[in-house]
């Protein structure tokens, strides 16, 4: 396509245009949702495809949803026929065999008929709080998929624009929370119909195939955009080595291994040195691995780079099947997403070498899952709750790491105390960041969380989805790891350390503490400011004695006032 042909003014407008379709889709999403997880921690995201299937368009939520529904929606239509869709149809599927990531991820899919015709798609997909299986919030140490929650093919439920309630009662009856995810689901039917109305006034004022023409532009356009910018990396073959500290069902290890290949034609991402498939909460989805890929990329090329797929197209991946970074039927996937928050922190490590200046310390780089629930006798319902906790990103060439933050492609907010509160049977007592947490460097990693659910009067069953209990992040350039993550049963003289990956049965007066692990420090610790370590004294970060010990603080140079 020759840029004659397009007109440069019109091109932004619709380059633009695009994207604020999946960005009203997002608000209409999180403003009909129900559950804490999608409407206030924005546990979603959407994104616009055309009748080829490939992306045009995502909202900028979260970033590994968003590869991730690159190879789900594909897959799904294909697997279903698209020739079978009707205007005002909707389908819906989390299933892992069909590019799904672990359960609690449901994607609805839309058709937009433009004459008769499929112009492309809406799609969105949402963490629901529950989808059944052997625990609360469908997390757990499980063994197989069978135990994680409802799995759904691809299955039509919204016919002619109206849901069908058969399957709908069908999925509802599978979950435990029903009005939430009541809620949540028709939220996602809410943020389709907008993306489709968006879409479909963006063709009536456009033309058809006038829109479809700018949208090849704009996949060349973001191809050139992302070549020029592999011209600019560094070019050669990058290996790391990083492990999970356990699988669940045993203490052994995890080894993920990743080679990156750069040059200007594209980035392999070869993962054949991963271990085998474990029968437990440690193995990701093809679609979850390509995220992590998929965000390493993006992450170090220019940040205004459009994603779509003029961007995918430069981005291969070897992760071979039964391997943990590629789980084949019924291995379990609930975990998928740790094992992706881990293998993006080993791909940064890869790079880290030769652009020191662009990757930081290793962060908190684990989802770091909670979920609980209970039966709450005076609705006669089923209470849900899950939420995924920050913690320390790693130091950089550029400053220290922030405190108490999601790292990776993780992008979902907190789950305020008051929310929490007023809508689980849950008492947050304690939610402040971790002293002393921080890897020590030059620039100093970021502090982890500390969060303790207590359950005053209510027995609930409370499962740890995470990691880093053995070992925190580890510094780079000569700077030291960050402490290590702490998960405790009723602190105090009794207390109880827990695995990072367990379910238990809480009684009424319980409390479990999450202490979140801290960043990595970045560069010689001798090297930092003294100024910088006062600071952090002041402000209670660091404590005076570990100033002194690790620092090297002369504890007179502190302010007597």
């Amino acid at each position: 396509m020759t840029g004659s042909t397009i007109d440069p003014i019109r091109f932004e407008v619709l380059r633009n245009a695009v994207v604020e379709v999946t960005e009203e889709m997002s608000a209409a999403l999180r403003r009909s949702a129900y559950s804490t997880n999608i409407k206030t921690r924005a546990d979603f995201s959407c994104a616009l495809f055309d009748a080829a299937l490939n992306v045009i368009a995502q909202a900028f939520n979260q970033a590994d949803h968003l590869g991730s529904l690159s190879q789900s929606v594909p897959l799904a239509i294909r697997s279903y026929g698209p020739e079978r869709l009707r205007e005002g149809d909707g389908l819906l599927t989390n299933d892992p065999e069909l590019g799904g990531t672990h359960l609690n991820d449901i994607t609805l899919i839309s058709p937009v008929f433009v004459d008769g015709a499929i112009w492309g798609y809406v799609a969105n997909l949402a963490h629901h709080v529950d989808v059944g299986g052997g625990a609360p919030a469908s997390i757990g140490v499980f063994r197989e998929v069978f135990q994680e929650g409802v799995i759904i093919p691809p299955v039509r439920l919204v016919r002619d624009g109206r849901v069908d309630e058969d399957v709908f009662e069908l999925v509802l009856a599978q979950v435990r929370s029903k009005r939430e995810t009541r809620g949540d689901m028709r939220a996602q039917l809410a943020a389709n119909l907008t993306g489709a109305r968006r879409l479909r006034a963006l063709i009536d004022s456009t033309g058809a195939q006038e829109l479809r023409r700018y949208v090849e532009a704009i996949f060349d356009y973001t191809a050139r955009r992302t070549a020029a910018q592999l011209e600019r990396l560094p070019r050669g073959t990058f290996d790391a080595v990083g492990t999970i500290d356990n699988d669940g069902i045993s203490q052994q290890r995890v080894q993920l291994r990743a080679s990156i290949e750069i040059s200007p034609e594209r980035v392999v991402f070869d993962l054949s040195g991963c271990d085998p498939q474990r029968p437990g909460p440690v193995n990701s989805t093809f679609s979850q691995t390509y995220s992590a890929c998929a965000y390493v990329l993006k992450s170090v090329i220019d940040p205004d780079t459009p994603v779509n797929a003029g961007f995918y197209r430069y981005i291969e991946v070897l992760a071979p099947e039964a391997t943990v970074v590629n789980r084949t039927h019924p291995f379990p996937v609930v975990g998928g997403w740790e094992t992706n928050q881990r293998l993006t922190d080993v791909m940064f490590r890869a790079l880290s070498e030769p652009m020191p200046e662009v990757i930081a310390a290793s962060a908190k780089a684990m989802t770091c899952h909670a979920g609980f629930g209970a039966l709450d006798l005076e609705r006669g319902d089923y209470v849900c709750f899950l939420e995924t906790l920050g913690g320390g990103f790693g130091g950089r060439a550029s400053g220290d790491g922030p405190d108490a933050v999601q790292s990776g492609g993780q992008n979902t907010e907190n789950a305020p105390v008051e929310e929490t509160e007023l809508g689980y049977p849950v008492r947050i007592e304690r939610y402040e960041l971790v002293t002393d947490s921080e890897g020590a460097g030059r620039h100093r990693g970021g502090l982890g969380i500390r969060r303790d659910y207590h359950f005053p009067n209510r027995d609930v069953t409370f499962t740890i989805l995470a990691d880093r209990d053995r070992e925190g992040p580890a510094g780079a350039l000569g700077g030291e790891s960050g402490r290590r993550a702490h998960y405790v049963l009723n602190p105090g003289p009794e207390e109880v350390e827990l695995s990072s990956k367990t379910t238990i049965q809480l009684q009424s007066g319980d409390t479990v503490r999450y202490e979140t692990c801290g960043g990595g420090g970045y560069g010689p610790v001798e090297e930092r400011q003294v100024s910088a370590v006062i600071r952090d004294v002041e402000d209670g970060l660091i404590s005076l004695a570990r100033a002194v010990a690790v620092y090297g603080l002369d504890a007179d140079a502190l302010d007597p006032s």
